[in-house]
C-alpha cells in the first residue's frame, strides 16, 4: 500500500508561486495516473490536475488551466504540482492521490489520498 505526503504549501501573496511536491513510499506510484485536488473550507473536494504513469498526458481544472502545471518523477517517486499566479481563490488544502477509477474528476474515483498541504493565498 503506497502513502502519500504532500509538502511545498505555505502563505503566499496574490500572483505568487508556489510549487507542490507529493512524495510516495511503501510502494510504487509509476504505474498510477496521478491527481491533485484541493478542499477550501467548508466547501467539497475538487479535481485540479491528473498526469498518466508516462506524463504523456495531463489534464486541469478550467480555474487553473494555463497557470498551474502538474509533473512528476517516476524514478523519485513523486509528482509536483508548480502553480503560478496564484489567486486568493486558490486557497486550500491541497491533496495527491492514485487514481483507481472513473471519472478522473472525481475524488471518488481516487484511492490512497495523502495528509495535504495549506495554501493561502493573500490579497
Amino acid at each position: 500500500q503506497v502513502q502519500l505526503v504532500e509538502s511545498g504549501g505555505g502563505l503566499v501573496q496574490a500572483g505568487g508561486s508556489l510549487r507542490l511536491s507529493c512524495t510516495a513510499s511503501g510502494s510504487t506510484i509509476s504505474y498510477f495516473d496521478m491527481g491533485w485536488f484541493r478542499q477550501a473550507p467548508g466547501k467539497s473536494r475538487e479535481f485540479v490536475a491528473i498526469i498518466n504513469p508516462s506524463a504523456s498526458y495531463t489534464n486541469y481544472a478550467n480555474s487553473v488551466k494555463g497557470r498551474f502545471t502538474v509533473s512528476r518523477d517516476n524514478s523519485k517517486n513523486m509528482v509536483y504540482l508548480q502553480m503560478n499566479s496564484l489567486k486568493p481563490e486558490d486557497t486550500a488544502v491541497y491533496y495527491c492521490a492514485t487514481r483507481l477509477g472513473s471519472p478522473p474528476e472525481d475524488a471518488r474515483s481516487y484511492d490512497q489520498w495523502g495528509q495535504g498541504t495549506q495554501v493561502t493565498v493573500s490579497s
